[in-house]
């Protein structure tokens, strides 16, 4: 028996709505991961980009658990001496790009390289409801529905 090994030409990718109002942020971070790499396909190939392409539309109104909402920070280095700086998530998610939250949480979940890369050029997330997507007729994935603990 031989190993099944996607070419580029087998890969069929497609376009998925999530809307992420009221939903866990790593809950949403580890389903759209998973999407992302191809996981959940019957041919995924770990060195190809086999999965899909995700729309994330209102991420400035994801939810976090526990004391994250006061505790958690995410830093930041300016380039100059004594240049560390730290937002809280009330800040990133006020602030010009609360879209930036799910990103980074999903990014945080690939694993570090080249392939990382290109599957982040799949994922696109907006913090309303408007996205220039409907061209490609995304399917809508209710991720609040698929677990009750998925969503606040």
């Amino acid at each position: 028996m031989k190993t099944y090994s996607a070419r580029p030409a087998d890969i069929e990718k497609k376009w998925i709505l999530i809307d992420a109002e009221g939903v866990v942020l790593g809950r949403l971070a580890s389903i759209i991961a998973t999407r992302l790499r191809g996981k959940h396909k019957p041919t995924f190939t770990p060195h190809m980009d086999t999965g899909d392409n995700i729309i994330v539309i209102n991420a400035e109104k994801v939810k976090l658990t526990g004391n994250k909402v006061a505790d958690k920070k995410f830093y930041y280095h300016t380039g100059y001496p004594g240049g560390i700086k730290e937002r809280s998530i009330p800040q990133r998610l006020g602030g010009k790009r609360p879209q930036q939250v799910v990103e980074k949480a999903v990014e945080r979940m690939l694993a570090r390289g080249a392939l990382r890369n290109q599957l982040m050029s799949n994922l696109r997330v907006y913090s309303g409801t408007d996205h220039p997507h409907e061209a490609q007729q995304p399917e809508v994935l209710d991720v609040a529905a698929l677990n009750p603990k998925n969503a606040r």
